[in-house]
């Protein structure tokens, strides 16, 4: 008996990177391309018409540099509107602020455009069936930033939280009976542990690990189908694609 093939939707500015991978996704046994669309707003429409026709796709294919509103922004919203769409990431660009960025707003996957056109594939059946599939450098990013956790201090791990929360340096100190100078010196000496430049990357990366201040209750669950960033993590499944940066078409 053959599986059903897994529906893919594809969002890219470029229209040759487009039909380049619906060309080749279309002669691939177990894959079905069922839309397409050059920028999150239009990728939003479609994907909403398609639903209401009972024919949401399995998995979208998203590029991040796109005009208007970006592939973060589309992601968030896709999967606010559609929780159990499952997004792998497929862009130019490595660097960490995108990494965390992405899958921040829910994405499953993160993938270069330098990715031999197999391993796409791979990643895209593995997100399908609920894993994490991630590129070599994406994957290191994670790595660094756990290692860097682990090196905090409690009470670093304390102000963290508290950053995630989006608390100032007064606010900080208030709430930790502390001088303002010394919750500065806290935050300065854990953005140097995590390999951060600012604030707004620590308070993401906390709301990705799900930490938050004592005495607060933490964040309701996911919706059904949508795991959270650390159970994401914990299920993760690291490509053997190169980190080695790329400068294909798109972002």
């Amino acid at each position: 008996m053959t599986a059903n093939p897994v529906t893919l939707f594809l969002v890219d500015d470029h229209d040759v990177v487009r039909r380049g991978l619906r060309a080749y996704a279309e002669v691939l046994p177990g894959l079905d391309v069922v839309g397409e669309a050059p920028d999150g707003e239009q990728a939003i429409a479609r994907i909403d018409a398609l639903a209401a026709e009972g024919a949401e796709p399995a998995v979208v294919l998203m590029d991040l540099v796109l005009p208007g509103m970006d592939g973060v922004e589309t992601t968030a919203e896709l999967l606010r509107r559609h929780p159990r769409l499952r997004v792998l990431v497929l862009t130019s660009f490595a660097g960490q602020q995108r990494v965390q960025l992405a899958l921040a707003a829910g994405a499953a996957g993160y993938l270069l455009k330098t990715a031999d056109v197999d391993e796409v594939a791979d990643a895209i059946r593995a997100v399908a069936r609920g894993e994490v599939r991630l590129d070599a450098a994406a994957a290191g990013y994670l790595r660094e930033e756990q290692a860097g956790l682990r090196a905090l201090t409690p009470r670093e791990l304390e102000v963290l939280a508290l950053l995630a929360d989006g608390c100032s340096n007064q606010e900080i100190a208030r709430r930790l009976a502390i001088t303002e100078r010394t919750a500065r010196t806290h935050v300065s000496n854990l953005l140097g542990k995590l390999h951060l430049g600012s604030r707004t990357q620590a308070a993401l990366l906390a709301q990705q690990e799900g930490l938050h201040p004592a005495g607060r209750p933490p964040p309701g669950r996911p919706p059904a189908g949508r795991p959270s960033s650390a159970q994401r993590r914990r299920g993760l499944t690291v490509s053997r694609a190169s980190s080695s940066g790329g400068s294909d078409a798109g972002g």
